[in-house]
């Protein structure tokens, strides 16, 4: 009667155990398709087992009583998940590398940069025009109206990049955010499942569920390094520093830059900002697949933006423009911004150059001029010159209508003349002492100061040949009606059809205005088009990646229906076993 009763231990144990297998069933099917969900798998065991007999001659028996769940299985491959976010960290930088090369192609209107293209095409044209009759006030019109229209166009663009600038900058900011919230999140996440599992009672499955999509989110925006504890608490590194540890989540602060209001991600734990020391999260410097640094958004995004709103004299040196001596790294705005600025400023200065040549006072200056002489700015600065000084070529410039020397410039620069007028004593020409003679200092381009740049940010078309389009230089010096100086042709074509420009440091063929704007297209293209290969071939390996995660922890809807109809029959057979055991002890109850 004893082993009677015990079996109904074992019905029960088996009816029990099907129904808590259908109650994780029916979980798993709920959930399939809830993102980061991980499937649980029933494990059973052994009950218990009473012993019958202790003899050793007859052996050691033993009574079952069923079955019992052993386990509930959270079930992930670790390995597969360091790889998809170590992937996806990859993915995501190349992803926004991307995105900032095709908003400027965007920028550029077309594939081809058609709109801008026409601007310098139109210049060429009224420049060709102007050159068949310099005299010819509708040709004087049409190069002040082209010019404008160039400057015009030229500044939407490179306006169009500072702003776009400024769309990443709010996007890293709003990323930094996420960051800090998800560290917030992980840590919150530790602690409430330390809680739960701290009996070795449960797993805390959907919290585990959640902390893992905070951890795939994360590696998407950084670099990260996790580790799991004993305790089931997980730190993270982020940037190879403590991000998430088990007392705290370190947050991340932003410093702002008062001239560009350009954000900077840095660690406040580990900076001094009263001293001005501040520990960036980032380091930007040699960033490539080969150091493995090539992870996460916000290194993208940062690397895309910059520090500065570039201009030309970021790839040049500015005292020799043909000459390539500085470089800005990997940013795809910076050097977009800096590469067109550099296509507009060597295209003015040549324009003005013809306009108003320059020479140097060693070749202008009579031989024996005393060059240690004290020379008076108007402003009362005392100022000295060399042979090399630059200065007007005042005997070989054309003038407008009004016969002015120094001829008027083309386009200006908002901080600085052309020229300063001075006078210097040279000797006289026949050896009898010095006489005074006016000169015209050409005033160099001051890198700390960009207004005095031939750079977007400062140039204009000169407002007095706007006003009065006859000033603009077309006559020669002599004093004959109508002494047109039809050598101006020649020279503005020059400045089309020479080959001396490149696009930057790493070019190595020379090319003219028109073609450096082609090279600056294709360059962007072709920049934009290995980002976007890379990106493609990383997204490719995480959805395979990430397909074999799903096989491992995702669940299948026709693979639970199989396990629910192999629990429905173990309880429908456990709840046959029970009745079929109550009817033979009811039959021996009934017959004693």
């Amino acid at each position: 009667m004893a082993n009677g009763f015990g079996s109904l231990y074992i019905g029960t144990s088996g009816m029990q155990t099907s129904q808590n297998g259908l109650h994780v069933i029916g979980n798993n099917l709920t959930n399939v398709n809830t993102d980061g969900y991980v499937r649980q798998q029933v494990i059973y065991t052994d009950k218990e087992y009473n012993p019958t007999h202790q003899l050793q001659s007859i052996g050691k028996q033993q009574t079952g009583l069923g079955v019992s769940i052993g386990d509930v299985l959270h079930a992930r491959d670790v390995f597969l998940d360091a790889s998809y976010r170590t992937q996806n960290s990859r993915q995501t930088f190349y992803d926004a590398c991307y995105d900032a090369s095709y908003e400027v192609e965007t920028f550029l209107q077309e594939m081809d940069g058609a709109d801008f293209k026409a601007a310098i095409a139109d210049l060429y044209e009224a420049f060709s025009e102007f050159a068949k009759d310099p005299a010819d006030s509708a040709n004087q019109n049409i190069v002040i109206q082209k010019s404008q229209l160039f400057i015009a166009r030229s500044q939407a663009l490179y306006n169009g990049l500072k702003e776009y600038q400024s769309t990443i900058n709010t996007k890293i900011s709003n990323d930094v955010d996420r960051i800090n919230e998800l560290g917030i999140k992980i840590m919150d996440l530790n602690k409430k499942i330390q809680r739960i599992e701290a009996a070795d009672i449960e797993t805390a499955s959907t919290l585990r569920d959640a902390r893992d999509m905070a951890l795939d989110e994360l590696s998407g925006l950084a670099s990260i390094t996790y580790n799991e504890q004993y305790n089931g608490i997980v730190t993270v590194k982020l940037e190879g520093q403590d991000f998430v540890t088990e007392a705290r989540a370190h947050q991340i602060a932003l410093k702002t830059d008062e001239s560009t209001k350009f954000v900077t991600p840095y660690w406040p734990h580990l900076s001094e900002p009263d001293k001005d020391e501040y520990y960036e999260v980032f380091q930007l410097n040699r960033v490539s697949a080969d150091f493995n640094n090539d992870r996460g958004e916000v290194k993208a995004l940062l690397l895309a933006r910059g520090d500065h709103f570039a201009k030309y004299s970021d790839i040049t040196n500015v005292t020799d423009p043909y000459k390539y001596e500085i470089g800005i790294g990997n940013s795809v705005m910076l050097n977009s911004e800096a590469e067109i600025d550099l296509l507009i400023h060597n295209l003015v200065t040549a324009i003005n150059d013809v306009i108003c040549p320059n020479t140097t006072a060693g070749e202008a200056l009579p031989a024996g001029t005393d060059y240690t002489q004290d020379i008076t700015l108007p402003n009362g600065e005392v100022i000295h010159i060399d042979e090399n000084t630059k200065i007007l070529d005042a005997d070989n410039c054309s003038v407008g209508s009004d016969n002015r020397i120094p001829p008027r410039e083309l386009f200006t620069r908002t901080g600085a003349e052309r020229y300063t007028e001075v006078t210097i004593q040279v000797p006289k020409s026949d050896g009898s002492g010095t006489e005074p003679k006016t000169i015209y200092l050409y005033n160099e381009e001051d890198q700390d100061d960009p207004s005095t740049m031939y750079t977007m940010s400062s140039i204009r078309v000169n407002s007095e040949l706007v006003a009065q389009q006859s000033l603009l230089a077309h006559r020669t010096q002599t004093q004959k009606e109508n002494a047109v100086d039809y050598s101006l042709g020649k020279k503005f074509e020059d400045i089309w059809t020479e080959q001396k420009y490149y696009l930057n440091a790493s070019d190595e063929t020379p090319c003219t205005f028109q073609e450096f704007y082609a090279k600056f297209v294709g360059d962007v293209a072709t920049n934009a088009n290995i980002f976007k290969a890379t990106s493609e071939s990383y997204k490719r390996t995480v959805d395979s990646v990430d397909s074999s995660r799903q096989q491992v922890f995702g669940v299948s809807s026709d693979e639970e229906l199989t396990n629910m109809i192999k629990f429905q029959n173990a309880y429908n057979a456990s709840s046959r076993y029970i009745n079929t055991v109550n009817s033979m002890i009811d039959y021996l109850l009934s017959s004693l």
